[in-house]
């Protein structure tokens, strides 16, 4: 008798796993280009871009390189062209600039793309930078040197163990 009611109970766990994975998930709708684009926005401005980067074929036994990318407004001008007004600090330099930067998207995640742009007092670049949640990533190229960089996006009065808001 024992037995026979195990097998019951059994039976009926089983048939409702069985019945519960039949179920088909919730699906979520992809967000528009506008909402992208909208999110985007409120990711980078006033946003801190606080990471390190590398150099390729630097022999050294020395951390990482640290950079920054302080973010004011950032807003899309037209087509791929997005304004940033951005204050960039790495090594010995400290520089200001507004700048004009194509972004390019790869579905739903947005990718800074510049090739061969001269910075004021910094240089020409070339660079490839994705942007995910709260995390960015990417590869650069400057002349004879490049390298991979990556760090995490900080909004403004976010303290520094509390996780930004995610979407």
């Amino acid at each position: 008798m024992i037995r026979v009611a195990c097998l019951a109970i059994v039976c009926v766990v089983l048939c409702n796993n069985w019945a519960a994975a039949q179920e088909k998930p919730a699906v979520r709708s992809a967000p528009s280009q506008e909402e992208l684009e909208k999110q985007f926005a409120e990711t980078m401005s006033g946003a801190t871009l606080v990471g390190n980067f590398t150099i390729v074929g630097l022999k050294s036994d020395k951390p990482l390189k640290e950079d920054r990318y302080t973010l004011g407004p950032v807003k899309k001008i037209k087509d791929d062209l997005w304004s940033f007004e951005a204050r960039i600090q790495y090594g010995d330099h400290d520089v200001k600039l507004p700048l004009a930067l194509p972004v390019k998207w790869a579905g739903d995640t947005p990718i800074i793309s510049v090739t061969d742009v001269t910075f004021p007092g910094l240089g020409t670049y070339s660079a490839r930078v994705l942007v995910y949640r709260d995390w960015y990533a990417g590869t650069w190229h400057g002349g004879t040197h490049g390298g991979q960089m990556f760090g995490r996006i900080e909004k403004a009065g976010a303290k520094p163990d509390e996780k930004p808001a995610t979407k």
